[in-house]
């Protein structure tokens, strides 16, 4: 009788904890926060990649422009993907690139940008990553898409792919 009892509840157990396992494989486990629309961009100083002059956002980004801000850096394999889709976007002329290097060593971001070409009209370094930080990016690679008013108007979490240039393209299209 009693090795019936522990037989029964064993399996019950089992039953319970594959049921919990079960429904727990349903949930992701990635956090994306959410944005936030129209969040203003924060005036930063950095210092441009090639000159290693200071630079200050207000001669980054002007009122007459849509931007495309991309976090990179040269160890980042996610970033080597999204490289045709942000030379596709160069090409639209529709929209400025500016790219955050990202705690990289400028000896490989040099010769990342030298072998897969430079899709950015402009380029600041962010050695320690706070200016990434300050803009609310976590990780690389990101993007943000800033409207002529310096508001964020789309956070790009991850490598931007067909999917998210299509959606670029679309927001590009729908403000001209």
């Amino acid at each position: 009788m009693k090795n019936k009892l522990l037989v029964s509840l064993a399996i019950l157990f089992f039953l319970f904890s594959f049921v919990i396992f079960f429904k727990g494989l349903d949930k992701s486990a990635i956090y994306t926060p959410e944005l936030q629309k129209n969040i203003s961009l924060t005036n930063f100083e950095a210092k441009e990649f090639f000159s290693n002059q200071k630079i200050n956002s207000n001669e980054l980004f002007t009122k007459s422009n849509f931007y495309l801000v991309n976090i990179w850096s040269s160890w980042c394999a996610p970033c080597r993907d999204e490289h045709p889709f942000l030379l596709k976007l160069q090409n639209e002329n529709k929209v400025k690139l500016i790219g955050i290097n990202y705690k990289d060593n400028k000896k490989n971001a040099l010769k990342f940008i030298e072998e897969l070409s430079n899709p950015f009209d402009k380029i600041v370094s962010d050695k320690n990553g706070t200016l990434s930080i300050k803009l609310g990016a976590y990780g690389v690679p990101e993007s943000f898409l800033i409207d002529q008013d310096k508001k964020i108007i789309k956070k790009i979490v991850g490598p931007i792919d067909q999917k998210s240039y299509s959606k670029i393209i679309e927001i590009l299209n729908e403000t001209n």
